[in-house]
């Protein structure tokens, strides 16, 4: 296809590439986290940093999907996926060139943004290519991107010189493609006036959906909670366990992303109670097996408690969202998964930081590891009584 005499990606390669970029920036959010500890042991912080530094990237990527999340509706993709990239490239060499903990929260805070902003834009475009073929991208792109950023890094570290340099110099070469890519790819929509009012979060609940959105907070809040754990300590913790290499530990966001993402391939076309009530089940069930685990310091066991909670958040996602926004309004829907994401964005990060102090202040990483598996599975069940009332209280 030709546009104005310049070469133009057909929809199947355009797909492709918007699908790529999601997995290039969720591959860039996960791939600091094996290296937190060696972070750790040259600039002498404690975990209660590590978290903060997780937990800053949750804060920007809310508040860039709730400030930027519409602008491509008015701008085109293009543009904003342009501007996202070269923002994410520029959090890659401050990771590069990073030597303290100002550098590494300046860094997650830019990577942050840049993700946030993307994350719209790539979404919207892949549904403007084919609804049915973009929304499975969109569904497990983000489980693909986190896992393998993870895993790379960690075979990085341990097999190749420049541990902290290498996988952000590999990032950033693969990003430099996907942008040339973007800029061959034709506007898959029509701009419109209303820029600088769509800058305004917009945050609304209709009447209609409040007791189900009540439903799945807990699911949400629960789920992320988990991620955002394993994200910024999981690695740690295998290593309290054993004493093992660095690509084990690189294994925890991997076998956890990459089971969530089955969980949401596998039950892509079944009806969301079903979904939604096996992602309880299973987090229940994994944290269970977790909260075993460490007590008999069992890295297999953990590993099978892991698997188990990434269908949990897998099934607990989604089926929240297939929950909800069926019962919206198509003018309300931006609002209403503004308001979703903020619920997941505060359990990503809120409660990895509280893990933090208490692995600090109350009895380090395997007893807080106890404790977080407990409060996830009260969370659990709260949603679970919860399911279960509205299921009785539904007409017919």
């Amino acid at each position: 296809m030709h546009i104005a005499g310049r070469p133009r990606l057909a929809p199947g390669p355009s797909l492709v590439l918007l699908a790529s970029i999601l997995v290039s920036f969720l591959a860039a959010s996960a791939a600091p986290t094996p290296l937190y500890g060696i972070y750790q042991e040259r600039w002498h912080f404690s975990p209660v940093t590590t978290t903060v530094v997780f937990a800053v990237y949750a804060l920007a990527v809310l508040a860039s999907l709730l400030t930027f999340g519409k602008l491509s509706d008015h701008v085109g993709r293009r543009p904003v996926l342009a501007v996202a990239i070269a923002v994410q490239m520029v959090s890659l060499i401050v990771f590069v060139f990073a030597n303290g903990v100002p550098t590494l929260l300046a860094a997650r805070l830019v990577q942050g943004l840049a993700a946030g902003a993307a994350t719209g834009a790539v979404g919207a475009a892949m549904l403007d290519i084919d609804r049915a073929r973009g929304t499975l991208a969109n569904s497990i792109a983000p489980g693909i991107g986190t896992g393998s950023g993870a895993l790379l890094s960690a075979l990085l570290i341990q097999f190749l010189p420049a541990p902290t340099r290498l996988v952000y110099v590999v990032l950033l070469v693969i990003l430099l493609i996907q942008a040339v890519g973007v800029a061959l790819m034709p506007e898959t929509v029509t701009p419109m006036a209303g820029a600088r009012r769509s800058l305004r979060p917009d945050i609304k609940l209709p009447r209609s959906v409040r007791e189900p959105v009540l439903v799945v907070v807990p699911v949400l809040f629960a789920v992320w909670a988990l991620a955002g754990f394993f994200g910024a300590l999981g690695p740690a913790l295998v290593r309290s366990l054993m004493n093992t290499s660095i690509v084990v530990g690189g294994l925890v966001l991997f076998v956890f992303a990459l089971f969530g993402s089955i969980a949401v391939l596998l039950m892509r076309n079944t009806a969301a109670k079903t979904v939604i009530l096996t992602g309880i089940v299973a987090l229940i069930l994994g944290m269970l097996v977790t909260l075993v685990s460490v007590m008999a310091q069992s890295v297999p066991g953990f590993f099978v408690g892991l698997a188990l909670g990434g269908v949990g958040f897998g099934g607990g996602f989604q089926g929240s969202l297939k929950t909800i926004m069926p019962l919206v309004e198509a003018h309300e829907r931006a609002s209403v998964l503004s308001l979703l994401y903020l619920v997941c964005y505060v359990g990503f990060g809120l409660p990895t930081v509280i893990a933090g102090f208490l692995v600090v202040y109350a009895g380090g990483l395997p007893r807080t590891a106890d404790e977080y598996s407990v409060a996830v599975i009260l969370l659990a069940l709260v949603a679970l009584l919860g399911l279960r009332r509205a299921t009785r209280m539904a007409p017919g």
